[in-house]
């Protein structure tokens, strides 16, 4: 029987108990061309976490209507487009990535209804929409994984990955990645340390990349890769202009020695790009942080996060000499399907960048410019564009905090007219907040909006070449190059003046446009200018 007539099987057949029903349909495909501008892959995304986004029924939760509320202030900033973090349901409605049920809203967030609303004024505006997509594992209480602990012979059993005798030597971050179903704390709640250890024999030991209470896929059997190709469909037959693909390397382990990022992996993840990119115009990136630019080369992602360099991205903003160098050497070969960034929703990509560069705004503006002119896809986090500090809490929530809407940020204008959001506001939001930037001419949101804007305007800097590139120190030249178009862009991060040798034919574009400058351009201490130099 093949994968569809037997996902087809299952569901009809009720293999499921009705509390853990499940949509296991197969979806048909039906592409339809984009709406959306030409490039507009190559324009700057914004990170969103619809959580801490905007709240629109008071009850403290960021949901998708106050995202849509949100559209027109996204395109004032410029952005071509939006990732979300997971909006599917979740077993912890909050970090979104236990997924259980992979063709639903989380009910926080609201509706299809809203989903479909969203997508629509997005397209209206010319904003695309990629959302997080989780292949390589689900929730515990995902319906077929409670099936399959509930009966060993369940067909849903298949589905994950099951080995009485792991054998040793697997150590996955520190981490022992087996757990015995048979001794779990279902309601888990806490820290890997305080679960018990399995025996070895057991037929209920499983395996979880992430930990135990997300078990991982058995991505080796066809009937869950036309599950999540369905799953997949079923959202681009809805208008999403594309996915983030969770975890990719970790989809297929052969060994303790050979887990992560085996050529299966890489296999299926060209499967899943091949699939969403039948659909016109569409975009995938890739989570994949021990090998980047393997998974952003064509022949398996097509694009993908350029984890590490962020790290250098901000050495360099705060005057590493050599970071800086470092940097230019890697935009030198860098393809350009590759996703920058400063930072992400997950704290070991590092603290707000507000909290990593202790408010220095200047040296703020050096790490915004060190990644939105230069090739690749940039992809800012919400609230980078405003100044918003962290807030002190743990693991991952320092960095997932409301959005600063306002100074007092809660009632009318503001995040939330509930007197309790999910979590604490950032402390910084008496100025660094959208209202009072927006309304400042010389604050990081002006700042972000105006090279944004430059971005669109100059095929060079949206699509062009990285070329002519020179570090001198800490100051960085290097040309965008698109045809006849070509634009320098010089960024001095030292405290001190330095110069910079110009063409004859150079016109500043940045930070105010103008005739051509003297043949020996002054650079003021932590600046970035950009020049024109096609124009004769």
């Amino acid at each position: 029987m093949n994968a569809s007539k037997l996902l087809t099987s299952l569901a009809l057949a009720g293999a499921l108990t009705a509390q853990a029903q499940l949509d296991t349909r197969p979806v048909p495909a039906r592409p339809q061309p984009s709406t959306l501008p030409a490039h507009w892959q190559q324009g700057v995304f914004m990170e969103v976490f619809v959580r801490g986004y905007q709240d629109s029924d008071g009850d403290g939760i960021g949901d998708l209507r106050g995202l849509t509320r949100r559209l027109d202030y996204l395109k004032a900033l410029g952005v071509s487009g939006l990732w979300l973090m997971p909006i599917t349901a979740s077993a912890d409605h909050d970090h979104g990535y236990a997924t259980t049920d992979f063709r639903s809203i989380e009910p926080q967030y609201g509706t299809l209804a809203d989903f479909d609303e969203l997508i629509r004024e997005a397209h209206k505006r010319g904003i695309g929409i990629v959302m997080d997509y989780v292949i390589n594992h689900a929730s515990w209480q995902f319906p077929p994984f409670q099936a399959a602990l509930k009966d060993r012979s369940s067909p849903w059993r298949s589905w994950f990955v099951w080995n009485p005798d792991p054998g040793p030597g697997w150590d996955i971050w520190g981490k022992l990645p087996w757990y015995d179903a048979a001794t779990q704390p279902w309601n888990w709640a806490g820290e890997w340390k305080d679960l018990p250890p399995f025996k070895p024999g057991s037929p209920d030991i499983y395996f979880g990349t992430f930990g135990p209470h997300m078990p991982d896929f058995n991505l080796r059997n066809p009937v869950v890769v036309q599950y999540h190709e369905d799953s997949l469909r079923f959202w681009l037959n809805r208008g999403l202009d594309g996915y983030r693909l969770d975890a990719v390397p970790h989809m297929i382990e052969n060994s303790a020695k050979d887990w992560n990022d085996q050529p299966e992996s890489r296999a299926l993840t060209k499967h899943f790009q091949d699939l969403i990119k039948s659909y016109p115009g569409r975009y995938v990136v890739c989570e994949a942080t021990a090998e980047p630019i393997a998974y952003g080369a064509p022949e398996v992602c097509g694009g993908a996060f350029a984890f590490n360099q962020n790290y250098e991205l901000m050495k360099a903003a705060r005057g590493d000499a050599a970071a800086v160098q470092r940097v230019a050497d890697y935009y030198r070969s860098m393809s350009p399907t590759m996703a920058t960034f400063l930072h992400n929703h997950d704290i070991f990509t590092g603290q707000r960048v507000w909290d990593q560069l202790h408010g220095d705004e200047a040296r703020y503006r050096l790490a915004a410019a060190s990644y939105l002119l230069l090739p690749g896809t940039p992809f800012a986090y919400y609230g980078e564009e405003i100044g918003q500090a962290g807030i002190d809490a743990k693991a991952d929530e320092p960095l997932r905090a409301p959005m600063s809407w306002t100074p007092a940020n809660h009632g009318p204008g503001g995040f939330t007219t509930s007197p309790q959001p999910f979590r604490p506001l950032a402390l910084n939001r008496s100025r660094h907040n959208a209202e009072t930037q927006q309304r400042e001419p010389g604050s990081l949101f002006n700042f972000y909006r105006e090279l944004i804007a430059l971005r669109r305007a100059s095929n060079a800097l949206t699509l062009g070449r990285y070329e002519a590139d020179h570090v001198d120190g800490q100051v960085w030249s290097f040309q965008r190059v698109h045809g006849a178009e070509r634009v320098l862009v010089a960024i001095n991060y030292g405290d001190t003046p330095a110069a910079l040798d110009l063409p004859a034919h150079a016109r500043a574009l940045f930070p105010k446009a103008g005739a051509a400058p003297q043949a020996r351009a002054a650079l003021p201490p932590l600046s970035v200018q950009v020049y024109r130099l096609s124009d004769r």
